[in-house]
């Protein structure tokens, strides 16, 4: 009669540690989906700020771009303007005279 008991003792606790065990694995799968919904969740982010980031950067390339050929273009015409002037000076004429030679 002890071994009855005993093993319908042994029997419950088994049932007891089994149904333990699948709601500890359950909650560990919930766990797991969340932590991995967070990550792709933040790499999206992450994503989105790297895109927004390098279209400010390509802007601002632009934008330099676009300074530096015109003040490339300024220097040009101030060089031209001094030597059309070198060249008045040296053979006596007017500077626009010396723009048409």
């Amino acid at each position: 009669m002890r071994k009855i008991i005993l093993a319908a003792a042994v029997a419950g606790a088994a049932l007891s540690l089994a149904a333990c065990s699948e709601s500890t694995e359950n909650a560990a799968g919930e766990a797991v989906d969340s932590a991995m919904a967070d990550t792709e969740a933040n790499l999206e982010a992450v994503g989105e700020e790297v895109d927004q980031t390098a279209t400010e950067a390509g802007a601002a390339v632009d934008e330099a771009g676009n300074e530096i050929g015109a003040a490339t273009d300024e220097a040009g015409a101030e060089a031209e303007q001094a030597g059309n002037e070198i060249e008045a000076d040296a053979q006596d004429e007017t500077t626009q005279e010396a723009a048409v030679d």
